[in-house]
């Protein structure tokens, strides 16, 4: 008997089409001899299966369950990729928890944290890792620091980026202060909370990872050089990036990368593949500073994402990393 999979996906973020394209990659990567796969499109109250023949078919929320030639279909297993509410903020998880049905990502608690950047960098902090300084600002609250006082404190340039939301959307890069307002307000248009983050000039990395309860994998490192201001929307996706995997630094920063990678996984005891972006600066000395940006627990997963293109480049197939993350659960 084939387990029967979910591939839940779309969500009610500016992120549903990116969502979208992840779940086609995800269906074209999983093992279709090994599991009978369906895709579910997720959006507000509106849940449906899609079918082979480009039919769809209502989800029962009371059981995630679905009928098919007068018969109901139940899912072993659900592959969360909805990137944004609810399947990155840990909603869809605990939806999930109650059905008691095995999902892909990390706990209710380990979403809800990641999903919040500011909540993520501050706790982490604790552990030693070393992130950006930031402010939080909540609606309501746009007059709670002046621009001397943010500029004083954080300097110029500087990010300005809503603490829930991914993709890029709602980021500015400020470059004085006169700009902070209209960023600001573009912020808040995607989230109630806002923060503004100091500005790390370096190079930009990210690193994808899995452990199930046999073996920890670390992928290789990948090296983000864009000539837009910042890795936004169009470096993402529109090709305006150049994505170099592995990338172009020593061994002894790749391991070091990778080694934060698997620690950082295990202090927020993560569940299936993450990614977790970086910015390598300078210390005074000259050496190099690992300065965690945030941890992407619904990487995306098109053909050319990141996860997908490591996963490549440290010669693995990821249809057998797909088949280890779902049989994990069982």
């Amino acid at each position: 008997m084939k387990r029967t999979i979910a591939i839940v996906c779309g969500g009610d973020s500016s992120e549903h089409d990116v969502s979208m394209r992840s779940a086609q990659g995800i269906y074209s990567f999983i093992d279709h001899d090994r599991y009978q796969v369906y895709i579910v499109d997720v959006k507000g109250l509106d849940w449906n299966v899609d079918l082979p023949d480009g039919s769809t078919k209502k989800i029962d929320k009371n059981d995630f369950s679905f009928k098919l030639d007068g018969k109901t279909i139940w899912f072993d297993y659900a592959y969360i990729t909805i990137h944004g509410t609810p399947g990155e903020n840990g909603i869809m998880q605990g939806y999930f928890d109650l059905l008691h049905l095995p999902y892909s990502t990390s706990s209710v608690l380990v979403e809800a944290l990641t999903f919040d950047k500011f909540a993520l960098n501050n706790y982490l902090r604790g552990f030693g890792v070393n992130v950006a300084d930031s402010i939080i600002l909540r609606r309501g609250e746009e007059n709670k620091y002046s621009e001397a006082e943010i500029e004083e404190r954080l300097g110029m340039p500087c990010f300005v980026k809503p603490t829930a939301d991914g993709s890029s959307f709602g980021v500015s890069k400020v470059k004085n202060a006169d700009q902070l307002s209209p960023a600001l307000r573009n912020a808040f248009m995607q989230c109630d909370q806002v923060m503004i983050e100091q500005y790390l000039d370096g190079t930009e990395v990210t690193v994808g990872c899995y452990k199930t309860k046999e073996k920890s994998v670390v992928f290789p490192v990948t090296e983000v050089v864009t000539s837009n201001e910042f890795f936004d929307y169009d470096a993402k996706y529109n090709g305006q990036v150049d994505e170099i995997t592995p990338a172009r630094i020593s061994p002894e920063l790749t391991a070091a990368l990778q080694a934060e990678t698997s620690r950082i996984y295990d202090i927020l005891h993560c569940n299936g593949i993450i990614r977790i972006d970086y910015i390598v600066t300078k210390n005074a000395d000259g050496s190099d500073r690992i300065n965690m940006l945030e941890v992407n627990t619904t990487p995306g997963m098109t053909a050319t994402s990141f996860i997908p293109q490591q996963v490549r480049a440290a010669g693995l197939d990821i249809k057998d990393v797909l088949t280890e993350i779902i049989e994990n659960q069982f």
